[in-house]
C-alpha cells in the first residue's frame, strides 16, 4: 500500500506530498485531518481557506510545517471509523470534523478533535461533560439552539405575519439534529406557531415528507442541516419553489444553493476560531481543558432570485437587516 499523501496548497495549485517529503522540508511537521461526512473540504475551499489562512496567521505553511489531509464519506457514515483508523494510522496531530456523527466517530476513536461545525449540544448528546471542561478528546465551537430557533422563527413571522404552522425536517438519525429538532419545536409552540414534525432516515423519506405537506400544507419549513439534508437539499428547494413555500435553512450554503432564507453562525468565523483551538492544540494543550466557544458572528441572507421565482415579495424591513441578498 503506497504512503498517504498530504494536501498542501503551493502557488494557489493543490500538490500531494509524501509523508517523507514533508517531514525533510522541516523538523516539527503539524499533521492536519478534515472529516466532513459528505465531501473532502479541498484546501481551496471557502470553509479550508478560513482555517488554513488563520493557521497560516499563527505560523503553520502548508508543506513547510503544515500537511493537510481532507477526507470524507460521501454521505456514508458507515465508512466513518475506517476514514479515522486512517487518521490514526497516518500519525494525524488534530482532526477538525464537521457534524455530529464526524465528531462521535473521531471521540470514539480517542484522536484530538475540534469541531468547527454543525454538532448540535454537545452536552446533550454527550460529546463533553461540560461546555466549560470538556473533559476528553473534543473540543470545537457549538451553538445555542434556542437562541437560533426562536431568531429563525421570528424571521419567518416577519416574512408571514400570520405564521400558524411551520414543517420542520429533520433526519431522526442524528442525535445532534434531533435535540435541534425538540428545541425548534418547542421554540415554535412557545410563540403559538404549530409544528409539522418531518422526520426523515433515507432519502426516499422525502417523498414521503413532501406528500404530508400536499396533503396539509404548512404555511412554512424549517430544515435542519445534516449530511442526509444537504444531500437532498435541491429536492427541498424543487419542492418549496413549486409549492411557493417559504424556507428557511440554517447556513448560507443553502441560500447560495438555491434556498430563500438562513440564518445561522458566519461560517468562516467558526472555521477561524476552530482554527485558534487546533494552534493549542498543536502547542499540546489538551482538548479536555479548552471549553467550547459560541460563535459571536451571525449571518442572515436572502435568496431574492429565489424569492421572486415563487412571487414572494421580501418586505423591506427584512431586506434592511440582511447581511447579504443574493440577486
Amino acid at each position: 500500500m503506497q504512503r498517504r499523501q498530504f494536501i498542501t496548497l503551493l502557488g494557489g495549485a493543490v500538490v500531494a506530498w509524501p509523508r517523507d517529503t514533508l517531514a525533510q522540508t522541516s523538523t516539527n511537521v503539524y499533521r492536519l485531518g478534515v472529516l466532513d461526512p459528505v465531501r473532502p473540504l479541498g484546501a481551496t475551499s471557502p470553509d479550508a481557506t478560513a482555517l488554513l489562512g488563520a493557521l497560516a496567521e499563527r505560523g503553520y505553511t502548508l508543506g513547510r510545517n503544515l500537511a493537510y489531509d481532507a477526507r470524507a464519506s460521501g454521505g456514508d457514515l458507515s465508512k466513518l471509523p475506517d476514514l479515522l483508523n486512517d487518521f490514526k494510522a497516518s500519525g494525524v496531530d488534530v482532526i477538525v470534523t464537521i457534524g455530529y456523527p464526524a465528531t462521535l466517530a473521531a471521540q470514539t476513536a480517542g484522536v484530538p478533535t475540534v469541531v468547527a461545525w454543525g454538532v448540535g449540544d454537545p452536552v446533550a448528546t454527550g460529546l463533553v461533560k461540560s461546555l466549560a471542561q470538556p473533559g476528553g478528546t473534543v473540543t470545537g465551537i457549538s451553538e445555542n439552539a434556542t437562541i437560533l430557533s426562536t431568531k429563525r422563527l421570528s424571521l419567518l413571522r416577519e416574512l408571514l405575519p400570520k405564521l400558524r404552522r411551520v414543517a420542520m425536517l429533520w433526519n431522526t438519525e442524528d442525535l445532534g439534529m434531533s435535540l435541534r429538532y425538540e428545541t425548534s419545536a418547542a421554540a415554535a409552540r412557545s410563540i403559538g406557531v404549530a409544528v409539522q414534525p418531518l422526520g426523515v432516515r433515507a432519502p426516499d423519506d422525502f417523498t414521503g415528507a413532501f406528500e404530508i405537506m400536499d396533503r396539509e400544507p404548512p404555511d412554512a419549513i424549517l430544515m435542519m442541516s445534516d449530511t442526509l439534508t444537504v444531500l437532498n437539499r435541491k429536492r427541498v428547494f424543487d419542492y418549496a419553489a413549486a409549492k411557493r413555500l417559504p424556507a428557511m435553512y440554517e447556513s448560507e450554503p443553502y441560500v447560495r444553493g438555491g434556498g430563500l432564507m438562513s440564518y445561522g453562525a458566519d461560517r468562516k468565523e467558526s472555521f477561524q476560531r476552530a482554527a485558534a483551538l487546533v494552534d493549542r492544540i498543536f502547542k499540546g494543550a489538551k482538548p479536555a481543558d479548552l471549553p467550547f466557544e459560541q460563535p459571536t458572528r451571525y449571518l442572515f441572507m436572502i435568496n431574492l432570485g429565489a424569492a421572486k421565482a415563487m412571487g414572494l415579495e421580501i418586505p423591506p424591513n427584512l431586506l434592511a437587516i440582511a447581511d447579504e441578498v443574493i440577486e
